[in-house]
């Protein structure tokens, strides 16, 4: 037993030498992680990862409380709250930030990425790392990219087969106004509010549907006020891990360290449960009474053909050689599958 314990205190020793013979500086530390969708949503199964990453690689000393269902309030309002250094860590979706870092607006840019080896390939590479270099001078931290998915439009009233289905539609969209100038350019009465009021607003009739990848549908169960889901696969979503500067300013190089390896497997993690989740999602939205229908290749043409005006209109407010960079990155990533 004497034996085991030594062996225990010594691989404890080791684990905390930052490669240079001295134990490591890591103090204790206790942080916020609000994320809006269900700990068994990939969000919530990044999230978790993460904090179970920390917590090994910082032996117990840093504890990181997940908080789902969007309890400690919407996307904006835990952003601002990191800003202040209130909240310390979450995740969403760039397009939640584009109010102050509209640089982010590229990746809302429909129809970019025709799929996720594409989209990883640009968001893990030097273009990816440009987006979070706009970060700390607004008050965040990006650590790296998981995936939320591609977005579709869910709905009570019909199936979207091709354009002209769209218009008329109530859809909630987030609070960002390239979706809203999107969906309303397709057609549809873009109704933008946060997601956690998104569910009362279907169930009261408040909206038609909202768009989001099957995963969200199943995770919120959405199917229980929605009875269409089509693959318009307008918007490939990353998520965005990031720590509010405040936070990250106090931690220490090995702290940071610990942080951002365990973004990196968090990250691997996460995004290969979101793409194993989508199929399962898909047959649980089945299984409860959604009519799923994918929409041909011609029609989601006509759509990007559509929407081609706020692409223009969103590129033009940037500058021009980020813009460029994107499309050389679109450019050298369009033959991967």
């Amino acid at each position: 037993m004497k034996r085991v314990l030594t062996t225990i205190a010594l691989s404890t020793a080791l684990m905390f030498t930052a490669g240079t013979g001295q134990a490591a500086d890591i103090k204790e530390r206790s942080a916020k992680f609000p994320i809006v969708n269900a700990i068994d949503h990939p969000q919530g199964l990044g999230a978790q990862k993460f904090v179970d990453v920390v917590d090994k690689k910082s032996g117990g000393k840093i504890k990181i409380k997940v908080f789902p269902n969007g309890t400690l309030g919407g996307e904006q309002q835990v952003a601002a709250a990191m800003q202040g250094g209130t909240i310390e860590i979450s995740m969403m979706s760039p397009a939640q930030l584009v109010g102050t870092i509209k640089e982010f607006v590229v990746l809302d840019f429909p129809f970019s990425f025709a799929n996720t080896a594409q989209a990883d390939a640009v968001l893990d590479g030097p273009f990816g790392k440009k987006l979070m270099d706009y970060m700390p001078a607004k008050g965040w931290v990006g650590l790296g990219f998981m995936e939320q998915g591609y977005r579709s439009i869910s709905n009570s009233k019909r199936p979207i087969n091709k354009l002209e289905d769209i218009k008329g539609l109530k859809i909630r969209t987030i609070l960002n106004p390239l979706y809203v100038d999107m969906f309303n350019t397709l057609g549809a009465n873009a109704v933008p509010m946060p997601f956690p009021e998104l569910y009362t607003a279907m169930e009261m009739k408040t909206v038609d549907g909202q768009e989001n990848p099957e995963t969200t549908v199943d995770a919120s169960k959405f199917y229980e006020v929605q009875k269409y889901f089509s693959g318009t696969r307008h918007i490939y979503n990353p998520q965005m891990l990031m720590v509010s500067k405040a936070f990250w300013d106090q931690l220490s190089a090995d702290e940071k360290k610990i942080f951002e390896e365990a973004a990196i497997e968090a990250r691997d993690v996460q995004r290969k449960a979101a793409r194993a989740m989508t199929e399962k999602s898909r047959k649980v939205m089945t299984d409860h009474g959604m009519q799923l229908n994918e929409i041909a290749p011609a029609e989601l043409a006509r759509m990007k053909d559509a929407v081609k005006p706020v692409v223009d209109k969103y590129a033009a407010q940037l500058d021009p050689a980020l813009i460029k960079a994107f499309n050389a990155e679109l450019e050298r990533v369009k033959n991967l599958k």
